[in-house]
Formats: structure tokens, sequence, C-alpha cells
């Protein structure tokens, strides 16, 4: 089994060299003096600290040894600030939007020094070699980048397609430290296969992440028992506090999905240890990312919200490395751990105005964006939309019922939010044996078509909610799919916008009587961009703004679109094979009998 990346990096201490730093008999490189230190390990805050840096790793902490500030030895006087940990980042989705590369600069900006990603959304579009050339583009980055492997729970058989010889390759990676979410209703009705790959992990003492939404008693323990090891899908204080009575770490959801912070925030009023509660944002999207920070916008609303300081900062960084059992080497400031450190005006002022990884100075308070590794991807992982030799017209849009009736009854996609959707059951007329959308009642057509393994496969249903009065919606970033997904209040401009979609390699469309109104491209696998924040940004905007023209009110409907094909979200779902009721676990016709 290859050595992993974190052993090989405690294999290749200098161990030496920090033992003579710790004694002063070398200088250290680096040492930041006169600082506040939040001590996560004792919970205390001490004062008049320093700390002593040698070859990126920590030698000394407290009082130091005369010799360890040498001649050579750059200083930082932190005096009036507090020194903490880096934070570590334990559950986010980097294959969504923004290619790794131009995300990394706005997370050390923000304090991030350690991210652990999802690769979920990289194989089902782009295979193995997909998840590989995603692994390598975070690879040589300047923060320490780390990934789980795709898990693979979908609505479509094609999109849970995934060998176990495939699988060890990714757990085997350099740089995975576990398997990614699993959805605890997969997990439960096909135990076979999951509890095979459960165990592949196991076997190389890596983590199981969790998914259990909506689950409790009975069948949260008998997802608890295969040994998934935490969830963050918990909403309140009473869903966390019976994870964590469960054995689970909890992970508390702050970001562009979902926020649940200040619910689950109530727990800091009960007598309850916050030794397994983990701070994550399930990802956060250029939009929010510029508008709002990252985490150290959460670890500041922990504390807003009622944790103690010295909680707050150990649940985005102590807590998550003692997880992913990492931490004998990030989420700490002591002698032997990865300098990884960010200093903040005061311990509950979470505004880093310094950041060090790895022993350097990355990023200072009126300094531009640290520099990174730009990674080229793959002629193959750009040219991920194949949708076969068919054209792709206002007639695959169809919905034929028989001529001899006037109306039929139907089975449609009914928001109940802006992401749950609940079974309607509708009378619709049929005119000239076509059964249409209706916009004046909010009755739109939604289809799935399959881009990889069996291109251009196409399902055709009705959604009510979205609100659009004319045009379409598209996207290739559908959720836990290889599909694309589009809404529409006509056939033609569904085609327009999967037409545009397929030229562009991937992305976001919408369009109205044929015409572009506005697009994100997405080339990287039909997923991602390689643009900065700030332009992907502006394009969010636009795509927003054009679907609100349309007549939609949902606040973000770009959320909307893509997680109308996932398993992780009740209860009616759509791919390429169909209609998909997630409580029966079967496939539904449009038509009812």
């Amino acid at each position: 089994m290859p050595l992993s990346f974190l052993n090989r990096m405690l294999a290749e201490r200098d161990i030496p060299s920090l033992m003579e730093t710790a004694l002063g008999h070398i200088p250290a490189d680096l040492a930041i003096v006169n600082a506040q230190l939040v001590n996560v390990y004792s919970g205390e805050i001490l004062s008049d600290t320093a700390v002593a840096v040698k070859n990126g790793w920590i030698a000394a902490t407290g009082h130091l040894a005369p010799g360890t500030i040498g001649p050579e030895t750059r200083i930082i006087d932190a005096t009036g600030q507090t020194l903490i940990p880096g934070f570590i980042e334990g559950h986010t989705h980097l294959a969504t939007l923004m290619t790794p590369d131009y995300f990394i600069p706005h997370a050390v900006r923000h304090g991030t020094t350690t991210i652990i990603t999802e690769t979920m959304e990289t194989y089902p579009v782009a295979g193995l070699e997909g998840v590989m050339d995603f692994l390598a583009s975070i690879r040589h980055q300047p923060i320490t980048m780390l990934a789980t492997a795709p898990a693979l729970a979908s609505i479509s058989p094609a999109g849970s397609r995934m060998s176990l010889d495939d699988l060890r390759t990714v757990l085997d990676h350099e740089a995975v430290i576990g398997l990614g979410e699993s959805y605890w209703q997969a997990v439960l009705k096909e135990p076979s296969l999951y509890l095979d790959r459960f165990r592949e992990t196991l076997l190389r003492d890596q983590v199981l992440e969790g998914h259990s939404a909506g689950a409790g008693g009975a069948k949260l323990m008998a997802y608890a028992a295969t040994g998934v090891s935490s969830c963050h899908e918990a909403i309140s204080a009473k869903d966390a506090l019976e994870r964590l009575r469960l054995g689970m770490a909890v992970m508390i959801r702050e970001g562009s999905i979902r926020r649940e912070l200040a619910a689950i925030s109530a727990i800091a009023e009960q007598s309850v240890s916050c030794r397994r509660l983990l701070l994550v944002t399930d990802g956060v999207n250029p939009l929010h990312l510029l508008q709002d920070g990252y985490l150290d916008a959460v670890v500041q609303k922990a504390i807003d919200f009622g944790f103690s300081p010295v909680d707050a900062i150990r649940m985005a960084t102590l807590h998550v490395a003692e997880h992913f059992q990492i931490d004998a080497v990030v989420g700490g400031i002591a002698p032997g751990r990865q300098a990884d450190m960010v200093l903040i005006p005061a311990p509950d002022c979470i505004r880093p105005t310094c950041v060090i990884a790895r022993g350097k100075l990355l990023w200072e308070e009126g300094r531009d964006l640290p520099q990174v590794q730009r990674h080229s991807f793959s002629e193959s992982s750009r040219s991920t939309i194949r949708l076969g030799d068919a054209p792709i017209d206002a007639g695959r849009f169809r919905i034929g019922a028989s001529a001899a009736v006037s109306q039929v009854d139907v089975r449609i996609m009914d928001l109940i939010t802006e992401l749950v959707t609940k079974e309607a059951h509708l009378t619709m007329p049929v005119v000239e044996g076509l059964v249409c959308s209706d916009p004046t009642q909010d009755i739109l057509k939604v289809a799935a078509i399959d881009r990889r393994y069996s291109p251009g496969k196409t399902a055709v249903g009705f959604i009510r909610g979205f609100g659009l009065r004319s045009g379409a919606f598209a996207t290739s970033a559908a959720w836990d799919t290889t599909d694309i997904v589009v809404v529409g209040a006509t056939d033609a401009d569904m085609a327009a916008c999967v037409q545009r979609i397929q030229q562009l390699q991937g992305g976001f469309v919408v369009c109205n009587e044929g015409k572009v109104l506005a697009e994100l491209a997405l080339p990287v696998m039909g997923l991602m961009a390689q643009e900065p924040a700030e332009i992907i940004r502006e394009k969010m905007e636009a795509v927003t703004a054009a679907v609100h023209a349309l007549g939609s009110k949902l606040s973000d409907p770009m959320l909307t679109l893509t997680t109308l094909t996932t398993a992780a979200i009740p209860y009616l779902r759509i791919c390429e094979e169909g209609l998909f009721d997630l409580k029966s676990g079967q496939f539904r016709e449009v038509f009812l009998s």
C-alpha cells in the first residue's frame, strides 16, 4: 500500500533539527513573538508566547531557549494579537463551479491552511482518469490539500458505477484519507454494494464519511453500525445530539448549500461536550466566498451564537484533525506539528491579519492573494459533454399521449421548498396528441439527458414551482448523475439551452425565444470554470438575474436546478431513466395508470 501524503511528511521531518532548534543550539527560520496563544490542546489562552519554526515545522512554543532566535531568524512581532492554528475545512466540494487552484488563494486569505474535499462529482462524468486529474490539481499547493474517494450514491444506475479496482486506486492515492459521504438510504437498501467499499476503506485505516439526512432511531443506528463516523446533515440541536450519542462526529454546516449553525448552536447551552463537534461549509460558491468569507466567518458566527472562542476555534482545527486522524501533523500549535498558524486581533475577533502555512508567510493584511500552482486539466477532462449522434431539437422534449383522449392524469415534481420536492398528481389537457407545459399555471417540463454512459438518453417529466413564464434553464452540473438537467416553458428553448451547453462543453445556460440570455461556461468536466472568483461571481449573478427576469422567484435557481437529480434530498427526483421516488426506491411513470 502506498505511503500516504501525511505519513510521508512525518517520515521526512528533520527531527534532529527541530530538537536542536528547541534546545537553542541552532536558530529558527521563523519566530513569532509576543503572541497571545490559543492552546487548543489545553483549552488555555496563553499570553506573551513565542513560537519557533524550523524547516516548516514547529520546534518550540512558550518561552524560547537562548539561541533559538538568531541573526537570520525572521521575526514576526504579534504584540496585541492572538495566534491560533490554521483552520481545517473538513467537508467541502471543490469540484464545483471553480477549479481548486482559483479557490485556494481565497481560502488562505481567510485563514484556512488545510482542506479536505470530496471527489464524488468527478467520477460519474469523467471516470477514474477524471478523479486522478482532479487530485493532481490539488497537489503541490502552498497549503495541505486532502480528499475523500467517491462513495457514489445515485438514483441513476449509471451514476453508481464504480469498480472496486477503481476505488482501490483512488483510496491508495497519497492525498486520499477516506471514503466520501455515502447516503444512508442507499447503504441500507444495498448493503452488499457499500459494505465492500467500506471494508476497502477501513483496511487502509481511513475514515468513512456519512450523510444521514432524515435518519433517526433504528435506521440511524443501523447506519452508524457500518462504521460511518460522521454526519454533516444534522439540522437541529436534537439531530446533533442523537448523532453524538451514537459516536458520530457532527459536522455543523454553514455554507452556500445549507446553514444550520444557528439552529444547532442551542447545544452550546446544554451540558454537552463539544469534543466531537466540527465546523464545515459543505461548499462555498464564489459569490458567498467573496461576500462573506470562508471558515473565518463560520468560526465567528459560532462565537456570536454562544460557543466559547476556544471551543469555536477547536471545532475548526483540532477536532477536525482528530476526526480524520491527521492531528499528528495539523490542528494545533505544538512542537512537531506543521507550522500552520493564523494571527487574529483577539480570540473573539476572527479576522485573519497574517497566515502562515508550512512555515511560510503566505498572506498578510493589505497584500495581494498568494500565488498557487496552476493545473492544466487534460483534454479528456475538457471533453465530457457527449450527447450522441441524434440532434438535440424540440422534438426530444415532447410528451406524447393518445390523441383519442382530451386529458390525462400526470405525476409531477412539486417544489415544496427550493430544494425539497414531493410527488403531486394533476390532470392536464392533451392537444393534438401532446401534453405541453403550462407556464400560466407554473407547470414546466423538466428533462435529464445522459452525457456519458448512454449519450443522449433522455427522460422528460413535469415540474411545478420553478416559476418560469417563458424560456428555459439548463446545466451540466447536475448532482450525483451523468446528466444535463433542463427546465423550460417551451421545448424549443430547452433544446437551445442544451445545444449551447454542448458547445461550451458544460455550464449553466438561460435561453428565451431561441436566444442565450446568460451563461456560465464550465468546461472542466462540465463542473468547473478555470477563472477567477470575481469573474465567476459576475456570471453567476447574470444567470440568476436572467432566470428571475423570466419569472422565477427562487432565491438560488442555480442550486435548485442542480439538485433536481440528487439522491440526497427528498423525495421525487429525475435522471435519464425517468422520475425516481426516494421513498419507495422505484422509478415512476409520468402518466398515472
